[in-house]
Formats: structure tokens, sequence, C-alpha cells
């Protein structure tokens, strides 16, 4: 039987499980948190309305130029659901035909559910906020839904779970500093918008990691060598095209990414700390039954986080040198 057969295999067995899963991490629509809990009432009294805008464009002004860039880019990677979306409803084993499809695709659409909240409320605060230039970021977002994304998992739900496990934990730790900054500057009403945003993010890391862990118990040798493959290559950010009007595809990820270490939100150590999480979280060191590969596999996952912190050491983050279409120079701080 091909690697294909077995994992499409492997997920059809695990589907039976979906629901309950569902039910673990997800919460259902009429209970879960909307964008309006934490945005001025447009219903209300206009006085009041425009009072509460008021002081979130005074709040404003209070957060440097460096946080605004990192708020603007977290948005415009929320915002680009709909290019995960049909990547995860591309992977093995996820069917959406048919009368609400199967439970992966169940799964996936949920999730996406959850998940637009995000880039929701953030847009709206950013609208509201007067320190950035809506009119770019909204060029910037619909560029990197064009461009779409290439994250290295092809259609194989080993790999896409692997990824999935990774990168919500990286938006934890993302919106949780985001969160933790606004907080130290007065911004209680941004700050509690990121911190739920972030507890979101860790529900469905741990769903992720579930799935992961359910795998290696029926597939230890194939899930193994996904997870290696994974990490050898490297985890790419799902806005790894990001780039500005008149750009070309990535060219404003890396000055995303740069000023995002610079203030602490999202480091090269904060990679490898996951990458000990999920080797911790899952038992890599303790699987039993491998094949020889799996074996070779395990070796390099337990050996790479110390290579890796020596190579985060050594990194030199650049001064600020790029101007981002998204945040004016003269309201910078």
């Amino acid at each position: 039987m091909s690697l294909k057969n077995v994992r499409l295999e492997v997920m059809q067995f695990l589907e039976k499980d979906v629901d309950a899963l569902i039910e673990k991490y997800l919460i259902p629509i009429d209970t879960i948190w909307q964008p309006t809990d934490f945005l001025p009432n447009s219903e209300g009294k206009d006085e009041a309305f425009f009072e509460e805008i008021k002081e979130i464009r005074e709040l404003a002004k209070e957060l440097p130029y460096d946080f605004w860039v990192v708020l603007v880019g977290d948005m415009i990677t929320e915002e680009a659901l709909p290019t995960y979306e049909s990547w995860l409803m591309d992977v093995e084993g996820v069917d959406q035909v048919g009368e609400g499809g199967n439970g992966w695709s169940k799964w996936v659409k949920q999730w996406t559910a959850e998940e637009n909240r995000h880039g929701d409320v953030l847009n709206k605060y950013l609208y509201l906020s007067g320190r950035v230039n809506m009119k770019e970021v909204e060029k910037t977002t619909q560029h990197l839904i064009a461009d779409g994304f290439d994250i290295g998992t092809d259609r194989d739900p080993y790999k896409n779970f692997v990824y999935t496990s990774f990168q919500e934990l990286a938006t934890y730790i993302s919106h949780n500093r985001v969160a933790k900054i606004a907080k130290s500057k007065g911004n209680k009403r941004l700050a509690k918008m990121c911190q739920i945003i972030s507890g979101d993010e860790m529900r469905h890391h741990h769903a992720y990691s579930e799935f992961i862990e359910r795998i290696f118990e029926v597939d230890p040798n194939q899930m193994m060598m996904a997870f290696y493959y994974m990490m050898k290559q490297k985890i790419t950010m799902p806005a790894h095209f990001l780039r500005e009007s008149g750009g070309k595809i990535g060219t404003a990820f890396e000055e995303f990414s740069n000023t995002a270490q610079r203030i602490g939100v999202y480091t090269s150590r904060d990679y490898v700390e996951i990458l000990e999480k999920l080797i911790a979280r899952w038992k890599i060191d303790t699987i039993t039954n491998l094949d020889d590969d799996a074996e070779k596999a395990r070796d390099y996952l337990m050996k790479l986080p110390q290579r890796m912190y020596r190579l985060a050491d050594r990194m030199k983050i650049p001064e600020n040198s790029y101007q981002f279409k998204w945040v004016e120079p003269a309201v910078s701080k």
C-alpha cells in the first residue's frame, strides 16, 4: 500500500472521533465571543459611541510605530484565512462533497468560523484607531490572499497537522505578547482583545496536537518522518508572501519579522521553544517500534533544538531602516 493510501486510511479511521474533538476544542457559536463584544456599540446613543471611539484614538497614540507594524501584520495574517481554509480543504482525507461533507471537512469549516473573528475584530479596531493607512493595509491583505502560499506540506495530512500544531502555538505567543504590550501602555480594550484571540489559538493548538498524538498511536513511523520533514525544511510562516502595494511577493515579510523580533513579540528563540514543546507533548523520546529511518529522524529531532538555540543566539536583529506604507511616520513615536 502506498504512503498516500496509508494516510488516507488513517484519516478515515480517526474520522469517527472528529465530532468529539469538535465538542472538546471548539465553542458553540451562540456561546463564543464576537468582535462586537470589544468594539463601540454602533446601535447605542451617538454620544457614547463617539466617546468610545475618541478613547480608542487617544489610547492609540501611546503605542509606538513598531507596535503598529506588528499589529497590522498580525491582522493581515488573520485576514488571509480564505487561503488557509482552501489549503486545508484540499488535504488528503478531507472531503467537503455531499451533505455537510465528511467529519474532517466539518472540523475545517468550524475551525475557520472561529478563526474568522480574529481578523474581523482587529480590522475594525485598526480602522477606528486612526493610526494606520487602511487602504494600504487592505491592498496588502488582498495581495496576500491573491498570492496564496506554499507551506511545503503538499496534501499530506500528517505534515499539515504538524504545521498547524506549530503555527497555532506561534500565533498564541504573538497575540499574547501584543496583549501584554498594550496592557503596559494602559490600553485595556486592545489587551483584552488580543488576549482572547490568543486563547482561541491555544485551544486550536491543543486540538491539532491531539490529532498528531492519535496518528502516532496508529502510524508512528510515517508520523515521525513527517515531523522530521517539516522541521528539517523549517516551518514557513503563513504570511511569508507578504508584500505591500507595488512590491514583489515576500518583500515585506522579512521586515515585518524583524520588527516582531525587535519588540519581542515573536523571536527565533520562540521558534525553538515551540519545537521543544512539541517534542515533549508528543513524547518523541519514548515512542517505540520505529524502523531505522524513523529512528534516525527521531535522533535528528531530539538534537535539533540545541543546534537551533546556538544559531538563534548568534542572530543579530537589524535596526529599523524600513518604512511601511501601513503606518505613517508622522504619527510614529
